[in-house]
Order: C-alpha cells, then sequence, then structure tokens
C-alpha cells in the first residue's frame, strides 16, 4: 500500500507536525528520567519514527522512547557502569526481538496477566514520579532510586527539599498547574489540538529566560536546563552520537539486561499496537511478529548509533490518531521533523528548563498510576489485586525484573489455589452412605488436578457406588490415572465403595487392567472434576 497519495498526505502532514509537538518534550524528558544523555532521547525519537515507521505495517502507532523503560534504562546503566555499555546491551536486545519476530511469538503479550502488567506500569509511574520531584524542585543531581534498600529515592528527595531553587519550583508549580487546566473539557474542546506539553515548554522558556530575571531575584542557572550539544559543523555533528562498547558482550549481566528490555519493550508495544488497532477509525489490524522485527530494528539502530530504548507509545499514537492521521507516513514525518530540530535548533532546546520536563512527566507518571486504577484492580477481587499490588511494591523496592517476576509467582500461585479449590462439585452438599455418585472428569485432566481428584475420591462415604466418568475427557495425565486405579484396586475396597470406570477402556486401558467392570447407564447423584 503506498503512503504517498494525494487524498491522504494532507492528513499526514498535519497529523506528522502535531505528533512532533507532543513528541519533543516527551523525548528531553524521558532521556532525563532515564539518567541518560538528552540527545539520546531525540535519537530515539527519530530512530522511532523513521526507522520503525519504515518497516512496520501498522498504519497510526508511533514509536519512541518511553516512560515505561525509564527503570529498565537507570538500573541498566547503573550495573554496566557506563552508558556505552548500555547500548551494547540494546543492540542484544534488539537482535532478540527481531529473533521473536522471526519465530512468530508476537502473542507472547496474551500469556502475561494482565493484572501483572497493570502492576508495572503502575510501578513505573510511581518511580516517576518520585524521581522527576527532584528536578521539578530544581534539584538536578543523579538520583539513584535503585538502591539495596530500596529507598534510595526517598533519601534523594529529603536532600532536594534542603536544595529548593525557587526559580525551578515556580516554573514547575505553573507547568503542572497549566497541564491540569489542559485537561478541562472546555479547554480541550477549544485548544485541544494545540498540544499541552508544547506549552509548557514555550512557557518555561519564557519564564526562565526573560519574565523571571526581569521581576524577580530569582534566576535559573544552566544546569538546571536542557543541555543538548550544538555542533558547529557537520563533523562535529556526526561525533555526538555514541557508540557501543561491544567489550562488554563478555559481560554475564549485559545478557539479563539484555533481555528485560527485550521483553518489557516488546510487552509494551503488543499492548499498545492492540489499543491502536482499536482506535483505528478504518480498523486495520496489525501484524504483530512483523512489528516485533521492526522494534527489534529500531532498538539495534538506536544502540549502535547512541539512542534509548524504543517500543510503540499509546500517547503518541492517541495524538497521531486524534490528528487524523491516515497512513504511516505521518509518524515518519514526525521522526523527520525531530531530526531537523536537532541539527537546526539545538541551542532553544538548551533553553528548556528541567522543571517544566519534570512537570510534564509527573503528569505522565500520575496517569500511569492513577488512583483509579488501583480501585479498580480492588473492585476486580483479590485474584487480580494480589498479584497488581505485589508487581507494584515488588518493582518500587527492588527492580522491574524482579517486580515482575514476583507478581507473575503470585499470580501462578493463585491460579493453582483456584484450581485445587474448583476442580470439582457437587449438586449435593453432602452424600451419605449408601449413595450412588457419579464423578464426571473434565476434557482436560492434567497433574494440577492431582490433589483434587485424591480429596474428592478420599471424601467420599462408606458402602457407596461411584461412577468415575471419562466419557467426554480428551485427556488425563499418567498422574491422575495412578490415583485413580490406587482408589479403586485398594481403597475403595477397604471402604466397602464399588467403583465404576467409564470411558476408560478405549484411550487408557493399557495403563488401567480390569476394565471389565464398566457400565453404560450412570447411577443417581454427581460430582464434576473441573
Amino acid at each position: 500500500m503506498s503512503i504517498f497519495k494525494s487524498n491522504t498526505l494532507r492528513y499526514d502532514i498535519s497529523a506528522g507536525f502535531v505528533v512532533f509537538l507532543v513528541a519533543l518534550p516527551l523525548c528531553l524528558g524521558i532521556a532525563l528520567a532515564s539518567g541518560a544523555p538528552f540527545f539520546s532521547g531525540m535519537i530515539a525519537g527519530i530512530v522511532g519514527g523513521v526507522v520503525v515507521g519504515i518497516i512496520s505495517n501498522s498504519h497510526v502507532s508511533v514509536s519512541g522512547p518511553a516512560a515505561g523503560l525509564t527503570t529498565v534504562v537507570l538500573a541498566g546503566i547503573a550495573t554496566l557502569g557506563s552508558f556505552e555499555a548500555f547500548l551494547t546491551a540494546m543492540v542484544v536486545a534488539g537482535l532478540i526481538q527481531i529473533g521473536m519476530g522471526l519465530m512468530k511469538i508476537g502473542s507472547m503479550a496474551e500469556y502475561f496477566p494482565s493484572s501483572v502488567i497493570s502492576g508495572m506500569l503502575t510501578a513505573i509511574g510511581i518511580i516517576i514520579i518520585l524521581k522527576q520531584i527532584p528536578h521539578g524542585l530544581g534539584y538536578d543531581h543523579d538520583v539513584a532510586f535503585l538502591t539495596e534498600d530500596g529507598m534510595g529515592g526517598m533519601s534523594e528527595m529529603q536532600h532536594a527539599l534542603s536544595h529548593i531553587n525557587p526559580a525551578a519550583a515556580l516554573i514547575c508549580l505553573l507547568s503542572l498547574a497549566l497541564l491540569a487546566t489542559w485537561e478541562h473539557p472546555l479547554v480541550k474542546k477549544t485548544l485541544g489540538a494545540i498540544p499541552g506539553g508544547l506549552i509548557v515548554v514555550l512557557m518555561g522558556i519564557g519564564m526562565s529566560e526573560w519574565l523571571l530575571p526581569t521581576f524577580t531575584q530569582w534566576s535559573v542557572s544552566p544546569e538546571h536546563k536542557v543541555n543538548v550539544p550544538v555542533p558547529a559543523s557537520a563533523q562535529e555533528f556526526f561525533k555526538l552520537f555514541s557508540m557501543p562498547d561491544f567489550s562488554y558482550l563478555y559481560n554475564p549481566s549485559l545478557y539479563v539486561i539484555a533481555f528485560t528490555i527485550a521483553i518489557v519493550a516488546s510487552i509494551e508495544t503488543l499492548l499498545c499496537i492492540e489499543a491502536a488497532d482499536r482506535l483505528d477509525t478504518q480498523r486495520r489490524v496489525t501484524y504483530t511478529n512483523r512489528e516485533l522485527i521492526a522494534q527489534g530494528s529500531g532498538n539495534l539502530i538506536s544502540g549502535l548509533i547512541g539512542g534509548l530504548p524504543i517500543t510503540s507509545v499509546i500517547v503518541r499514537t492517541s495524538a497521531n490518531v486524534q490528528a487524523q492521521a491516515k497512513t504511516k507516513l505521518s509518524t515518519i514525518i514526525h521522526g523527520i521533523l525531530l531530526c531537523v530540530t536537532v541539527i537546526a535548533i539545538p541551542g532553544i532546546l538548551n533553553r528548556i528548563p528541567l522543571s517544566c520536563l519534570a512537570a510534564i512527566l509527573l503528569v505522565v507518571g500520575y496517569k500511569l498510576s492513577h488512583p483509579k486504577i488501583f480501585k479498580s484492580m480492588y473492585k476486580k477481587g483479590y485474584r487480580q489485586f494480589l498479584p497488581f499490588i505485589a508487581t507494584v511494591i515488588a518493582i518500587v523496592c527492588t527492580d522491574l525484573l524482579k517486580g515482575v517476576g514476583v507478581g507473575l509467582v503470585i499470580s501462578l500461585f493463585l491460579v493453582l489455589r483456584e484450581n485445587l479449590k474448583n476442580s470439582y462439585f457437587t449438586n449435593n452438599d453432602k452424600f451419605n452412605e449408601g449413595d450412588k455418585i457419579t464423578l464426571m472428569l473434565a476434557q482436560e485432566v492434567s497433574f494440577l488436578n492431582k490433589a483434587a481428584i485424591r480429596r474428592a475420591l478420599d471424601q467420599l462415604p462408606r458402602n457407596s457406588t461411584v461412577t468415575i466418568d471419562a466419557r467426554h475427557t480428551s485427556y488425563i495425565d499418567s498422574d491422575a490415572i495412578e490415583i485413580i486405579q490406587e482408589f479403586r484396586d485398594i481403597k475403595a475396597p477397604q471402604r466397602n465403595i464399588s467403583c465404576i470406570l467409564l470411558g476408560f477402556k478405549e484411550r487408557y486401558g493399557a495403563q488401567i487392567s480390569g476394565l471389565s467392570r464398566e457400565e453404560s447407564k450412570l447411577p443417581t447423584g454427581s460430582v464434576r472434576v473441573a
């Protein structure tokens, strides 16, 4: 499908410009939150727009640096000791993603519990908030949040409170107020086409450069502003790109970080792609395996030239759809505009106060960890809430990979618990001696049903007749067959229980001896094993 059509070109150009305005402050802000060079955020935005935009077959999704990976970048740089080493992990992660796409495992996101994914995003939102409060107050030093005791961010904030820069704090507060105002329905209706983040950036530049120096003694010093290198020539420009340090390929920790980037970026991308396809007014479907190849290629190239990790991003994607984008040309245009900005006006970017970028990220973090999310998860019941809240707490106190692991373990435990609890039901509350009982097996009986089947059989009353019906069962694990045969041959005679097996002869005759007692008519009463 051609993206250069006369009837869609004007929509795509307009949408590309809108997405560029949304992406510009986010690229810088996410670089700030990740503890990486500002230039790396712009590189990721450019590669996400142009490279991923060309390879992907999604018509409306937009890729770039994502807030969901800030904790991974922070931990990765701290673990490996340098940004160049982290870039090597990104290259490996890109290759892993490409391999995942070639192996056609684009549906992997469907196997992660939604409660754990929600917990991961909520925890990232909380961490973003905790880490950006010091920047919002004008305390722009590296924040070592992920410490051994998990309390680094708290101590950093306490220190930041005693080092408040009044100008930076005022700009942050006004930026938050402006962003909150921009969410009002009336403002959205009249000025919704103008991104609130762009207005905040312009206001921050105006206040720091002219308003505050004119009317007060307050000022925002250069160290509290964006610091994108300003090249004097093309040769200097190309020297700005960082290269990965491949000597770290022998470091085992690199592969843990690379795998984490690949998995988190892939999950976030696939979830965003699913949302993007729903937002697409033409309901076009994105091929997830090709999307993984596109994202892997983007991360590979971004890592090779010094950019941040890339995913498909819902904020930019929704802005793209709202701006009436028709084809993926809009995301390519947004990447080209980011490139032009870096080349043509880096001096203007360096006038942006970090505190107004912190305000933008505080709003992003608040939306990711909104109290309504906690309320919604609580209403879904403990089977959803426990993995969710455990994932949140574990990620905030440790790191992303360990936190997700905790959430997955708790989810698995609850599944096993429910499997045991709901593995059978009876239409009577209690059976008495002499009753005729039918125990109907589910379509599939795995080793997970062992405990439930043993408990159901052990609770049968003495002198009763039980029929174990497997006629509608397609698979029974050998462990379950052993339990059934043990009951029929040993336990049932001890309690004078007559045990009849139905449906076993055809499939499991070689495993269970003495099946001649099967009967065709079911006795009354029933117990079902699910």
